[in-house]
Parts: structure tokens; sequence; C-alpha cells
């Protein structure tokens, strides 16, 4: 299949919306949590973050939906708007129903280059929520929550990884309508954007725990304090091969993360486990 055909846009248009799931997180069965585990939530560092990045998300490509000429992507690209919103919807069920204190109405202001916007957000996404894929099956095998919160959470697992697939086939659909479709500009122009976006989540790993778009970096080690570079790599790696499993093999997927990640696990196979340690700071 050709980048930038008609066949191309309606593959990664119809993956997105053909998938949608109906939900409304006002009616999910929050679970009751005894006191010890109430103030592990609470003291999760970025809820606040993760909060306010949904919430702008959705306003942010709802607008950009607005000026989009093609009525197939503008359809996709609302619908992604809304699921973010609705991610935002479910982080304050959540933050309300335990008492996790965060401003509920974060301050937005609508960015000038909508367009480019979205571009700045996916490329950030792709990268968060590679970590996201990991950070999720390391909480839920740390226990600290019952079953059921995962369960209630796994639908935004999963609406993330739709979202950077349909992100990564979109701007490539775009950049190949524009002419500059060719491999050596794509590469490039995608080394620039990860890295812009990368730079976000350096302070993550340094203890930052609102670190722009990488809030989930954020909560390694509060589900495992003694989490190893090594094994939190390999759950990231496997986690992401998991979730694109669902996609079509036609469609593009994000591939930075995942490729430099299983060459840095070659090269700690050669180093001693106590050198790979996860570092707070």
């Amino acid at each position: 299949m050709r980048l930038g055909s008609p066949a191309h846009r309606d593959l990664f248009c119809r993956s997105l919306l053909e998938t949608h799931q109906t939900y409304d997180p006002t009616t999910f069965p929050w679970p009751e949590l005894d006191g010890k585990t109430l103030d592990f939530l609470r003291g999760i560092p970025f809820w606040q973050e993760a909060l306010a990045t949904e919430k702008r998300a959705g306003m942010m490509a709802q607008a950009f939906a607005e000026e989009i000429d093609d009525p197939l992507i503008r359809q996709a690209v609302a619908l992604q708007a809304a699921e973010e919103a609705r991610h935002g919807r479910l982080l304050t069920c959540l933050v309300q129903r335990y008492g996790i204190p965060v401003n509920l109405d974060p301050d937005y202001t609508p960015p000038q280059d909508l367009r480019q916007a979205f571009v700045d957000f996916g490329f950030s996404e792709c990268l968060d929520s590679f970590f996201a894929f990991g950070f999720f099956r390391i909480a839920q095998r740390s226990g600290f929550f019952p079953e059921v919160l995962f369960t209630l959470f796994d639908p935004i697992i999963e609406e993330e990884a739709r979202h950077i697939v349909f992100f990564v086939n979109w701007l490539a659909y775009e950049q190949s309508r524009r002419g500059w479709g060719v491999a050596p500009y794509r590469a490039v122009n995608s080394l620039w954007n990860y890295g812009k976006a990368l730079s976000h989540l350096v302070g993550s790993f340094q203890g930052a725990a609102t670190a722009g778009s990488g809030f989930t970096a954020a909560g390694a080690l509060v589900f495992a304090p003694d989490l190893t570079l090594r094994s939190f790599l390999a759950t990231c790696v496997a986690e992401n091969a998991h979730r694109m499993r669902a996609f079509a093999p036609e469609l593009l997927q994000p591939r930075l993360l995942p490729r430099l990640s299983q060459t840095i696990l070659r090269v700690l196979q050669w180093l001693p486990q106590k050198q790979t340690q996860v570092s707070p700071a």
C-alpha cells in the first residue's frame, strides 16, 4: 500500500473510527480502598499533570479537527479529541472519588498553530505511551491496587495505542501528500521531533514529577522501588509489542523507542545487574 494514497488514508482513519468503544466514566464501579491504599494512591506524583494533559489535548485536538478539510480525517481527529476529553473525565472521576487534591480546571491557552501543536503532542504521546504500556503492567504486578482498577483504566491504555498508530500514519500521509514522503526526510523529521519530545521526558527520570508530557515516567519507582533499567525496558518492549499486535500490518507503527530500547537491552545484558538499577535522581 502506497503511503499518501486514498487507500492509506481510509485504512488509518477507519482503524481508529471502527474500534471506538462507548463507555461513561461516571458510571464506573470504583472500588472501595483501605486507608493505606488511599494514602499510596494520593501520593503518586502525576495526577495533576495527567489530568491537565488529557483535558488540554482534547480541546486542542477538537480545535484542530475543525480546521481539517478532508471529511474522513476530520472525523477521525474529532473522535480522538473526544476520547482524550473522556480520559480527562475519567481522571476527574478518580480524583474526586478518592479525594486526590488537584486543580480540576487547569489553565488552557489555545495554540496559534494548531497543526504544529497536534504534531508536537503526537510525538510526545508516542514516547509517553511506550513507557505507559510498561508502567501499567508494572503497577498491575505490584499488587498495590485491586485488579478492578486496572480493568477500569485499560481502555485508556488501549486508546493511547490507537491514537499513536493513527498519528504516525496521518503524519506520513500528510508528508507524502506534500511531496515530503521520501524515507530520508521522514527519518530526519521524526528524529528532530522525537528529540524535542524526549527533552520533556528527561526530567521525569531525574525525579521531576511533572515534567511535561512525561508524567507516566515519574511513576516507575513509585510502583517498583527496586526496578532495574533492564527489567523496566524489557517490560515496555514486551507490552508495546502486545498492544501493537492489534493493528493491521500495513499500518505504520512508532518504532524509535522500541528499537532503541532493544539496542540498550542488548548492551545491558553484558553489564552486572546492580549497575542497571533505575535511580530516582
